[in-house]
């Protein structure tokens, strides 16, 4: 399968094209900009759900869900927020069809107009923070702590799979706090959270860091991010987690009775992660055979092929794995057993190679005679033979390290392409020639960033958090600068 794939060195966004389609993660639809994610891919997707779902609920979070629709005038509540979305939502303005009277099929019914026009959801605060409302009332209500899993509609006219489409999948938390402390230090939590799951889970290094106030959320006061870097040297924001100060309180009322008996705005926050994660798991680790799928996000984590020429020799070999197969689940470990007789062993080896599950057992008689069985990781793309004896605490182990192995390449590839530069004409050159991440000082006006970003398409992907004080000049003005910032051009 891996000839059907153009290079990642000849075309990388072809190759990322092919991959998501061949390897059947997800297709474009009917409807324009918007995807089908195939069962191999929604399979991925759920593995990813059930391990964040955890790890919300483990942090004290509950799962809740509020409505598609929003009405348009909540959007007008909070200025900044409305600025940010208007240009992306899909406006709902009639609710009924009806036959067309001169008989060209079906039209809108004009006189079934909406009162008030109403928001698909493109992000759930307004509708969630005119709900809090009814809910808190005293300081004994907070915190609020939820999260919905949902689907949102962000128009786009330049779309992607998983990358950029205008319908996605996400979760979003929205919580509730008495102080600003509480609020800040819940935004930190997630974006941790996030940090962790990245890097244990998907394997992908990322940078934690502050959006500069240009890049942050629309209504937020500050934005945290964890920033990925792709094979093709370009940034993804794999994560976003929101300090929303009291701005969404205000607009929508929402106060409380401190411990003092004194009215206050509540103190908020929202987070979330999409489908887009799938992009960064493609774009991390795959290659031109094919994808690489971490073992702990990997739908099939073993597949065993049989090879035989007679009914009778599959029939041996059948009764010979299912105790090791048993063994192997017996240990959460997903496996397959490939018996079809429809296409060939070596077609087989393809094929799951192609879609990366990260174990291949094949056994043959020749191995029942010697109690052996040939074992092939998907990340090295190397195999040996060795004993049946123990195998699965051999694969267990194997899974383990190829999970290490896969998020160490990526985080070298990380430091191989992060470089320091003193001079914007260092900055381009490196930008065009080399690409990858980019520290550089910045005197922190809008007005340089705006420069670069128009100048070199580049932008300030976050101000890290682990940064120290480094005295130096901006590379645009030559103002005193405290610190570097991390660019990079990004999807």
């Amino acid at each position: 399968m891996a000839n059907i794939l153009t290079s990642r060195s000849e075309n990388y966004s072809q190759w990322y094209n092919d991959l998501v389609t061949k390897a059947d993660l997800a297709e474009n639809s009917a409807v324009r900009g918007c995807m089908v994610i195939k069962p191999y891919g929604y399979a991925i997707w759920e593995k990813m759900q059930q391990t964040l779902d955890k790890m919300f609920k483990d942090t004290g979070h509950y799962n809740a869900y509020f409505p598609l629709f929003i009405p348009k005038s909540f959007f007008s509540k909070e200025a900044s927020h409305v600025e940010g979305f208007a240009k992306e939502c899909a406006v709902v303005t009639h609710y009924r069809l009806k036959n067309d009277p001169n008989g060209k099929g079906i039209v809108v019914d004009e006189d079934a107009k909406l009162e008030e026009e109403l928001i698909v959801r493109p992000t759930s605060e307004t509708i969630i923070w005119n709900t809090y409302k009814n809910w808190i009332q005293s300081y004994r209500d907070l915190p609020i702590l939820l999260n919905q899993w949902a689907n949102v509609v962000r128009w786009e006219m330049r779309t992607r799979l998983f990358l950029r489409t205008t319908e996605f999948l996400w979760q979003e938390g929205h919580t509730a706090h008495a102080t600003a402390t509480e609020a800040v230090a819940e935004a930190r939590q997630m974006l941790d959270v996030y940090a962790e799951f990245a890097e244990k889970w998907l394997a992908i290094p990322v940078i934690k860091g502050r959006k500069s106030d240009s890049e942050r959320f629309a209504g937020a006061v500050d934005t945290y991010t964890i920033e990925g870097l792709m094979q093709d040297g370009k940034a993804l924001q794999c994560g976003t987690s929101h300090f929303l100060g009291q701005n969404f309180a205000k607009a929508f009322d929402v106060t409380f009775d401190n411990k003092e008996g004194k009215i206050e705005y509540v103190w908020a926050t929202s987070w979330g992660v999409s489908t887009r994660l799938m992009g960064a798991l493609i774009m991390s680790h795959s290659d031109d055979k094919g994808l690489v799928i971490p073992p702990k996000l990997a739908p099939i984590q073993v597949v065993i092929i049989p090879i035989y020429k007679k009914e009778s020799e599959l029939n041996e070999i059948s009764e010979k794995i299912a105790p090791i197969i048993a063994k192997l689940k017996q240990k959460n470990i997903s496996v397959k057993f490939d018996s079809a007789d429809n296409q060939t062993p070596g077609w087989k080896f393809s094929e799951y190679e192609f879609r990366g599950v990260p174990v291949r057992l094949a056994v043959g008689p020749r191995d029942l005679k010697n109690n052996t069985i040939e074992i092939a990781r998907r990340d090295t793309l190397t195999k040996q033979t060795i004993s049946q004896d123990d195998i699965e605490n051999v694969v267990e182990n194997l899974l383990v390290e190829i999970q290490e192995n896969i998020f160490q390449k990526a985080k070298t590839f990380r430091e191989n392409n992060t470089r320091k530069v003193e001079t914007y004409d260092e900055f381009k050159q490196v930008l065009d020639e080399k690409g990858g991440f980019i520290l550089a000082h910045w005197d922190e006006s809008a007005e340089t960033e705006s420069q670069i970003k128009e100048e070199t398409k580049a932008t300030i992907r976050c101000i890290p958090l682990d940064s120290v004080d480094e005295e130096g000049k901006c590379i645009i003005s030559g103002k005193p600068s405290k610190r570097r910032v991390l660019f990079a051009r990004a999807y």
